[in-house]
């Protein structure tokens, strides 16, 4: 069975990025299509892939600058034409569902999310661009949304990424799906640490990723935190952090579990489709403190269990939460036996099983 896999573009190593690491471990000898791939920013991750790009690969400083070539994505994805495989596999939060496909090829759409800054207006003030833009840019989003809908339909089958994204697929593609959990590095991310007195926070420093409630929170109570990521929020941040807030910015996946393991928790503050970060962080049998409305983190939390949720996403909030896991106890091992939900075994299983049931399907039925 011929197999090529589509994916929006490779410019970072995000969660995204780990799903198609599972794929292509699923499928070794499939390349994969996207709309633009720089090898340095992906670490040399997809150096031994095939993998074929479309015209916006030759538009100098696209991978580091992608929010500009926005207006072009649409008409780059379906530039690319897929011909002469048996099934494409596309994973998506926008632009490879749209990707050309011959009709004769089933084409399975694993789906993040809905585009995001086209359905989510609160999602326009996360970047810079977006923020300066914002009442310019309205017509392309409006385009965009239309692309965004129409390209739903395209794929044969549809899976979400959470209950929470299936919600959403329901409400912007009236598509009705099931959910499909992405792999988390179990295999990887394990206890290597006896837990030490800090708290942690991972991620991209973006608006919606609520850092600043983190620090808000964490200079008022004087707990000390550590904090690992970067991104275009980090200046900010660090300017309003007391000196018990301590900035690490990116690290290794190796050094990353150890501050998993040996942090007393994860504060997760947000509202994420999924929530790989949280996941990791139970995997190395640390308790994870969530938004309770944070949408994917209410599928992996279990209060009490292997985490606790706070009720609104304000600094009182979360204060009342941290205090309250301050007097908790957490079983031995329970976070991690939680976290092994979501291996990347039980994925490949579950991806296996689609494709085979929707290819009986699709070819039956032609």
């Amino acid at each position: 069975m011929k197999i090529a896999i589509l994916h929006d573009y490779l410019n970072q190593l995000g969660g995204g990025e780990r799903v198609l690491e599972e794929l292509i471990t699923l499928f070794p000898n499939a390349p994969v299509y996207t709309l633009f791939y720089d090898e340095a920013l992906t670490q040399k991750r997809f150096s031994e892939t095939t993998v074929h790009t479309s015209f916006l690969q030759h538009v100098p400083g696209v991978a580091r600058h992608h929010h500009v070539a926005i207006p072009l994505m649409p008409l780059a994805a379906q530039s690319i034409h897929i011909r002469n495989v048996d099934v494409v596999f596309s994973d998506s939060s926008g632009y490879a569902k749209g990707i050309t496909v011959d009709p004769s090829v089933l084409h399975i759409n694993y789906c993040y999310t809905p585009l995001r800054y086209a359905w989510e207006e609160k999602y326009l003030t996360t970047h810079a661009i977006f923020k300066h833009l914002r009442h310019g840019i309205k017509p392309i989003l409006s385009h965009l949304r239309t692309w965004d809908h129409y390209t739903a339909t395209l794929p044969h089958e549809m899976y979400a990424v959470s209950k929470h994204i299936a919600k959403k697929i329901k409400l912007h593609y009236d598509r009705k799906v099931e959910v499909l959990y992405p792999p988390a590095r179990t295999d990887f991310f394990y206890p290597t640490q006896k837990k030490e007195n800090f708290y942690l926070a991972v991620g991209r420093m973006l608006h919606y990723k609520r850092f600043d409630l983190i620090i808000s929170a964490f200079n008022t109570l004087g707990l000390p935190l550590k904090i690992i990521g970067s991104g275009p929020e980090h200046k900010r941040l660090k300017a309003m952090a007391h000196t018990n807030i301590e900035f690490l910015d990116r690290v290794s996946d190796e050094v990353l579990r150890d501050y998993y393991s040996a942090a007393r928790a994860l504060i997760f503050p947000q509202q994420e489709d999924f929530g790989l970060v949280a996941v990791e962080a139970l995997s190395c049998d640390t308790p994870v403190i969530a938004f309770k409305h944070g949408g994917g983190p209410e599928e992996i939390i279990e209060e009490g269990k292997n985490g606790l949720f706070f009720e609104e996403q304000t600094k009182e909030s979360l204060i009342t939460t941290i205090r309250k896991f301050e007097n908790s106890h957490f079983g031995k091992e329970a976070c991690r036996t939680s976290a092994l939900r979501f291996s990347p075994e039980k994925f490949r299983e579950k991806v296996q099983r689609i494709i085979r049931e929707a290819t009986k399907r699709f070819y039956n039925n032609i």
